[in-house]
Formats: structure tokens, sequence, C-alpha cells
């Protein structure tokens, strides 16, 4: 059985059976049966049943933000933003059926055409830090296309994954069309790579678990989108709005307990304001609310687990610490919000992903540093820049090695606009038109149109 834990309390919130290969096999197996009825959905059902999906998920928000909030210790808050961009995934999506468009090319003695067609079966394995969201990110794009799934949750945080399985058979989408297997990955997910019935695997996660799953996934040469780890830049130089860079520092790194791979967790100051910055970002620091997580004034939930407390830990022991939010006492995975001050860029809570509350601020002097700083990392995920100057911040835009930046602004993800990395941050694109490219194949069909001879 699988315990599912409750990160702010650390009582057991469910038990699950704990799936293994052979769960996995019945489940491609049944996707594999369900594909060819699924493919063959006109485009237009096909959309309504995933506008049918919206709708039911919609109607169901309440309980699956309460029940991520739980079982992933965010913010409730937060937890309603998720499942609202859930929603609002599905019905972005249910609208590419209809537009899965292909192309006409002029060639000579006839006419040649582009078809695109869907793969198969797709592994979706998700992460347990952003559990229901991510998932739609992939499944979503994959059901529009005309793929069916098997879909692994995290360990962690399967049970939002499960009622959306349910939920997608009361929308009306056929049977089969939709599994989910909650299981350890290294039996589900190492299974879902190597089955030769599965034709792509979509994966968040670590860039070291990702490393495998490409390697595994060569032997029978699957396509794969990978969404990876992250060490983002926040760069503020001395013209920007300081005060405004400060009070939105704390929240690009400590929302989700900084548990996101998009985390602007190296905090870049130009050294003439670094003073200045610094006074503003403590204020807002000790002001995030940390607590219980169906609190609706939390900011910031628990981390994921004991195992997290422990490693993140290990980054500030011997660390410059310039100081730290607070945490509640009691049980709980708490971690407070901690700023680490001054930091280099070589040292190690510069250079890893620590996937925890941990800020490190770095001063530079001048455009060129900023940017070199910036890409000395194997990451490239995402990041932001600060300046009044607009010129400064298209340059710095296009130096910086990254896949989804913001100027004057901290965020990373709308449905609408393709989101991923370069470098070890992952292969592939998600949301957006982009990410159907990843679920399709472009097939090219040549008809002869001049007469025989």
């Amino acid at each position: 059985m699988i315990e599912v834990r409750e990160p702010a309390t650390e009582r057991v919130l469910a038990e699950l059976p704990d799936a293994g290969i052979a769960e996995v096999d019945a489940a491609v197996a049944a996707a594999k049966r369900a594909f060819e009825g699924w493919r063959a959905v006109t485009p237009s059902d096909r959309a309504a049943l995933m506008h049918r999906l919206a709708d039911a998920l919609g109607e169901r928000a309440d309980d699956l933000a309460t029940l991520e909030a739980r079982n992933a210790g965010k913010p409730i808050a937060d937890a309603r933003g998720e499942i609202g961009m859930v929603v609002e995934t599905f019905r972005y999506y249910a609208g590419a059926p209809e537009r899965l468009l292909g192309q006409t090319i002029p060639v000579a003695g006839g006419v040649d055409m582009t078809f695109r067609e869907p793969l198969g079966v797709v592994g979706l394995i998700v992460p347990w830090n952003f559990p229901l969201v991510i998932a739609s990110w992939k499944l979503a794009p994959a059901l529009a296309a005309g793929n069916t799934v098997v879909l692994k949750p995290a360990g962690l945080t399967p049970l939002t994954a499960l009622e959306l399985e349910r939920i997608v058979l009361d929308a009306g989408l056929p049977e089969g069309v939709v599994n989910v297997v909650a299981g350890p990955g290294s039996v589900v997910g190492q299974r879902l790579v190597e089955h030769p019935d599965v034709a792509k695997i979509a994966f968040t996660g670590s860039t070291e678990v990702g490393r495998g799953i490409a390697a595994g996934a060569a032997a029978t040469i699957k396509r794969v989108t990978l969404e990876l780890g992250g060490k983002s830049a926040n760069v503020i130089f001395a013209d920007a709005d300081i005060e405004a860079a400060a009070a939105a520092a704390p929240m690009a790194v400590f929302a989700n307990a900084g548990q996101d791979c998009c985390a602007r967790s190296r905090v870049l100051v130009e050294r003439s304001v670094l003073d200045r910055f610094m006074e503003g970002l403590e204020r807002a620091v000790t002001a995030v609310r940390v607590g219980d997580p169906l609190d609706e004034a939390t900011q910031m939930g628990p981390l994921i687990s004991a195992e997290r407390v422990e490693e993140v830990s290990s980054y500030i022991r011997d660390a410059s610490v310039a100081f730290r939010g607070s945490e509640p006492d009691g049980p709980g995975y708490w971690f407070p919000p901690t700023v680490l001050a001054p930091v280099s860029n070589s040292d190690r809570a510069a250079r890893e992903e620590i996937f925890g509350p941990v800020a490190c601020v770095i001063p530079f002097d001048g455009e060129a540093e900023a940017i070199a700083i910036a890409n000395d990392t194997v990451y490239g995920l995402s990041g932001s820049i600060w300046t009044r100057d607009g010129a400064r911040a298209m340059r710095v835009a296009r130096a910086i090695e990254a896949g989804v930046l913001s100027i004057n602004s901290n965020t990373s993800v709308r449905v609408s606009t393709p989101f991923g990395g370069f470098k070890q941050s992952g292969v592939g694109r998600e949301l957006g038109p982009d990410a159907l490219d990843h679920y399709t194949e472009v097939k090219n069909v040549y008809m002869a149109t001049e007469e025989a001879e």
C-alpha cells in the first residue's frame, strides 16, 4: 500500500494500492484498445467532449483545490488558482481538434500535402509539486491530438489524478482513453518508458531522472518531452524600480515553498543598489505568512516531506544567512523563507537546484557581468529582468540562455504561450500552440495529377 501523508500535519491522508508492472501493462493495453476509436472521433465531437471535461472539472473545482492543498501542502488560494488553470487548459485545447492544420506544398507533377497524425499511446509522468495542473498541461494536448494516455502521478501526491480519472469517465470520454496508475517511479515509470506499445513519454521532474528517461526511451526510439530542473536568475539593474523588485522577489522564490523549477532562486543585484534592495527584501521576506494551507491568509505552506526538509537544510549549514522568515511550531514539514547573502555563483547553493525556500543574493557590476552570471549554470528554464531601460531589457532577454523570461515581472506560465527550457532544463515545449507539435507526427502525402501518356 502507498501511504499518502498530509505535509502540514504529517498524518496519513489516504492509503492506496501500490501498482506494479502488471497494472501498467493492463493500462497500456486498455489505452491501445481505445486508440483507434478515439482517433476516429470527429474533430467537433472530440472538441465537445473536451469542453464537457472542462465543465466537469469546473464543477468539482472547490473539492479538487482542497484535496490538492491538503495532499501537496500548498496554500488554498494557490490551489484554487491551479485548478482554475486546469479548467482553462482543457478549454484552450478543446479548440485544437478542429485546428490541427496541415499544408499544401507546390511540387511538380501533382499535389503534396501534410497531415498531423496522433502518436498512439502516450505515457505521462508528472511530479508532486504541481500535481494536477502539470498533468493537464500534458493530458489536454495529448487528447486533443487524438492520443490515448497512461498517466503516472507522483507517489506523494496521487489523489487529484485519481479523481481526474473518475471525472473523465463521468464527462463521457470513452473507457481506456485516460488511465491513471499510481506507483513508484522505479517500477511504474520505468515500465512506461520501456514498454514497446508506448509511443511517447512526457515527463516533468528532476534533470537526473530526466537523463535516465531519455536513455531508456532511446531503446525503442520513443518521442520524449522533458521539463526538468532550473536555477533561474532574477536580474535587478540599478535603474529598476528597486522597491517593486524587492517586494516581488520573495514569492518568485518562496511560492510553493520554493518547490518550483521556475523559482528565481538566484537574485542578481547590481552592486550600487545592493544595500537598498536588501532592506526592501528583508521587509518583504519577514512579512511572508507561513502556515496552515487551508488558512486563506497563508502565502507559503510546508515542504512535501521530512526528506525534503533535511535536504534543503543541508544547503544552509555552512552558508551565510542574511535573514529568515517565520515557520509554525508543531507537526508539519516546515522550513522558513531563507535568504543567503552574499553568495558567489560558484557556491553550492547557487549551483544546485535546492527545491526549497532558499534565495541566493549575488552582486554584479554592469550588464556584461549580469549576463555572464545568469548564463553560468547547466540550467536554462526561466528568469526575470528588472530595468526601466527598454533597449537593455531586450538585449539582456536575447542574451540570457533560458526558455521563459519576464521583464519587470516574475511570471513564467500562461496556458496560451509556450513553456520549456534551454540546456539541461529540458527538451520540447508545453502549453500554447507549440505543445501540439509534440503529440503529433507530420505525415507527407503526394498525389500525382499528371495524365498518363
